[in-house]
């Protein structure tokens, strides 16, 4: 069964929140938010994409809790490289303990092998900032809900440079050319990726999306980056080392995403964000 919730700005809709896909578990079946759009109604994010089908618009999305793949495709073995194996975890909407139109808090349990792991509490808020600027504020937080310890790796830390990817993923629209990615003071994917910054643009045709950590936790977190393979930002919970979760212990993160239509330059984005952030 698929269940939806339409997330609403200023009475317009511009998200879809898909709470119990339909989905093949090599994708780690989750919650995802898709279509996501501007106000003038452009998405801004895709679906089981045919480059990357495990991608499931914006949500949280980790490739390694303790060995399982929350991620979906292949996981990255160390001197092997990306494997099939039959490990994928599923994230599975519990109960929603607020549900209104411009937002919404939820409990998801994330299990494999028939083990819950973590346990999940996720507060999503969309707002107006402008006529043509919304933003998009997600926090989320996992605990260790086993009696052992656990830990969150990246295929970064099994021994693929540069792949430090997990935790809040947004996969954005794809067009013919790459987009332009920027931070106050970088620009282009090889200067901005693996490195940690208070905000990062992605500005696409007739749309620019603003990423930014809000809380100081999230904001020493590196950016993880693709335009030119495709159109990809999120943050990276395990850049270096794993990140250790003791039992009954909690991670928590909050990232906020301006979604504006038109290309945005580097003052109109890091005002935008400072709107955002502090409201």
């Amino acid at each position: 069964m698929t269940d939806t919730l339409v997330l609403r700005v200023a009475g317009r809709p511009v998200a879809r929140y898909v709470t119990r896909p339909e989905l093949p578990a090599r994708l780690s079946p989750r919650p995802y938010l898709h279509p996501v759009t501007t106000l003038a109604g452009t998405a801004v994010t895709e679906l089981t994409p045919a480059d990357h089908t495990h991608h499931l618009g914006v949500g949280v999305t980790v490739p390694d809790v303790e060995g399982f793949n929350f991620w979906g495709g292949r996981t990255f073995v160390r001197d092997q490289g990306p494997t099939e194996l039959d490990n994928h975890g599923t994230q599975r909407h519990l109960a929603f303990q607020l549900s209104d139109p411009d937002g919404f808090v939820e409990e998801l349990r994330w299990a494999a092998a028939g083990t819950e792991l973590l346990r999940e509490r996720r507060t999503v808020a969309a707002t107006e900032l402008t006529d043509t600027a919304w933003a998009l504020d997600f926090t989320f937080s996992l605990t260790n809900v086993t009696e052992g310890p656990l830990s969150i790796g990246s295929p970064a830390t099994n021994g693929r440079p540069g792949a430090a990817y997990g935790g809040y993923f947004w996969r954005a629209r794809k067009e013919a050319a790459a987009p332009d990615v920027f931070t106050a003071d970088l620009e282009g994917e090889p200067a901005v990726h693996g490195r940690s910054a208070d905000w990062l643009a992605l500005a696409g045709t007739g749309w620019t999306l603003v990423f930014a950590g809000a809380t100081e936790e999230t904001r020493r977190d590196p950016w993880f980056v693709r335009t030119a393979e495709y159109p990809g930002v999120g943050s990276a919970l395990a850049p270096v080392e794993r990140l250790p979760l003791p039992p009954g212990e909690t991670v928590v993160r909050r990232v906020v995403t301006v979604v504006a239509d038109g290309r945005l330059r580097p003052g109109e984005a890091a005002a935008l964000v400072r709107k955002a952030v502090t409201r």
